[in-house]
């Protein structure tokens, strides 16, 4: 289901974020878009938000966990790491133009925007936590950069101050998961199947990215012949 983030902590959220649903799917899996600033929100870019968030993103990642009977408990809830969890949902908004699914060329701008963001947010949380920058500055270069409004600039720059390479981390995620899949692609050729790859990297639980690579390079020598 899709929410709106509650009223008490919409101020310092981000612009949207995802929940799993509980265990015994009794409380369903909710998609929380925020809506505190909503004159500055630019729907262009909601469908990007949506594929990471949801579908391809972490409601079909953390659901199929979930419904995996091969996971432990621990796997399915005990166990969190934003370069696999993270790197996963912005893998997915790169799927999701590559399957089609942004036809409209306002959604392309969305899509090329969030990737503008995303290279930002590498700026900035480096410089906040290498290069000590003040909040104002990275508020401001956030704004000068990355097209954002005051107020989404301050909730996004207050998480970064108290989540030192959180931001990163979605990119060095993403980065991973994209070269695992062209190593697989030129070793495997003709026999390089996307569902194939998208299983290993999905079925396995949350994994340190040392872990998926071992992974992925266990799936690439056993399909070789």
């Amino acid at each position: 289901i899709v929410k709106r983030v509650p009223i008490f902590s919409e101020k310092s959220a981000a612009g949207g974020y995802y929940q799993g649903s509980s265990l015994d799917g009794s409380r369903p899996a909710a998609w929380y878009a925020n809506l505190y600033d909503i004159k500055a929100t630019q729907t262009f870019k909601m469908p990007a938000l949506s594929f990471h968030e949801a579908v391809p993103g972490h409601h079909l990642q953390i659901a199929l966990n979930q419904e995996n009977t091969n996971q432990t408990l621990w796997n399915k809830f005990g166990y969190r790491t934003s370069a696999f969890t993270e790197g996963w949902a912005l893998y997915a908004e790169r799927l999701a133009v590559e399957a089609g699914l942004v036809k409209d060329p306002y959604e392309m701008i969305g899509s090329l925007q969030s990737e503008l963001f995303r290279a930002a947010r590498l700026v900035v949380d480096t410089g906040l936590h290498a290069k000590k920058w003040t909040r104002e500055e990275a508020i401001l270069y956030m704004m000068d950069n990355a097209g954002e409004v005051r107020s989404e600039s301050e909730s996004e720059i207050e998480r970064y101050i108290v989540w030192p390479a959180q931001a990163t981390s979605y990119m060095i995620g993403r980065i991973k998961i994209m070269e695992l899949r062209e190593r697989a692609k030129s070793e495997l050729g003709d026999r390089f199947n996307i569902k194939d790859f998208h299983s290993v990297v999905l079925m396995n639980g949350i994994l340190p990215l040392t872990v998926l690579e071992a992974l992925v390079d266990k799936y690439i020598e056993d399909n070789r012949s």
